[in-house]
């Protein structure tokens, strides 16, 4: 037979979870907007997912015209905006144990009253943990798909936008071409000059890779001394002209080695995306025809001539 306080605790233990059960059908159903509010937000790590949960709810209680949102994450800026403006607005800065987490601005046509800041400040204050967290994940990302010497995407990011691209270049018929770029003759930099002239070259290729293309171009380290430039609606032709710019913009880079300057080249080598085609595939033709730009003498630019 079980004894007294083994009883006592199987009836507690029986009350506690009755007590969980309803408190969860509570949580799941309530009316109240600020648990409604925070159980939305647990449901997502996506910055711009809470945000809008967060522009639902006050606008539940509060009306507005224009909601937004700014923040750097990663040193990159991160905007958020919903609605159209008005002549009157509030805004508040996101901060949590001396951390700003970004600016919400809200716009409207009246006036708003007193009640509602104060309405306003206390849906801040119930979503600012998870738009903290919102925040340093996107952060994680950001730092898992950039690569550390030179502060562009890495290869990982340029793998899923290959993919992403190749699946748009296929349902709307777009064209995209890839570039794959590799500095001539990279190893005898390192052995004569060491790897932090080495290093610094890489860090000045980057930059002017992205100073010689487009805005809604975006270049990557594919790896070593090697990077890769994605390009959308751009075809072979133009491509190339890309790439010849590159090679002129590397070309025309100087690092100071004590009394000598110090100069690389550029081979270039084109793909532009087939119908049907997969990441791989693209890499691999745009792979190839850098292949021939290295071994027709290097420091000029090849492309993967496709049919149709």
């Amino acid at each position: 037979m079980k004894n007294i306080p083994s009883i006592q605790r199987s009836i507690t233990q029986a009350k506690d979870l009755a007590a969980l059960r309803q408190a969860y059908q509570g949580w799941s159903n309530t009316p109240d907007p600020l648990t409604r509010l925070t159980r939305r937000l647990s449901t997502s790590l996506s910055l711009e997912t809470q945000l809008g949960i967060l522009a639902e709810e006050i606008g539940t209680t509060i009306p507005f015209d224009a909601l937004s949102y700014r923040h750097q994450v990663a040193n990159r800026d991160f905007v958020y905006a919903t609605g159209m403006g008005g002549p009157h607005r509030c805004e508040y800065r996101l901060n949590l144990e001396g951390v700003c987490y970004g600016t919400l601005t809200l716009n409207r046509r009246q006036k708003f009253s007193d009640e509602e800041l104060q309405g306003i400040e206390i849906f801040i204050s119930a979503a600012i943990c998870p738009l903290r967290n919102a925040c340093q994940f996107m952060t994680i990302e950001q730092a898992a798909l950039t690569d550390a010497l030179t502060s562009i995407p890495n290869k990982r990011a340029l793998d899923e936008h290959l993919q992403r691209a190749s699946l748009l270049s296929d349902r709307h018929r777009e064209e995209y071409s890839l570039i794959l770029c590799d500095l001539d003759h990279f190893k005898t930099v390192n052995d004569q000059h060491g790897h932090v002239v080495g290093d610094h070259l890489l860090r000045l290729t980057a930059k002017a890779i992205e100073n010689a293309i487009r805005n809604s171009d975006s270049v990557y380290r594919f790896g070593g001394e090697e990077f890769a430039i994605l390009l959308p609606h751009t075809g072979e032709q133009e491509a190339q002209d890309v790439a010849d710019r590159v090679r002129n913009a590397i070309a025309a880079l100087r690092v100071d080695c004590g009394g000598t300057d110090l100069s690389v080249t550029t081979s270039c080598g084109v793909a532009r995306h087939l119908a049907e085609e997969g990441a791989n595939q693209w890499i691999a033709r745009a792979d190839e025809a850098l292949y021939r730009a290295k071994g027709q003498g290097r420091n000029c630019t090849k492309v993967f001539a496709s049919i149709g």
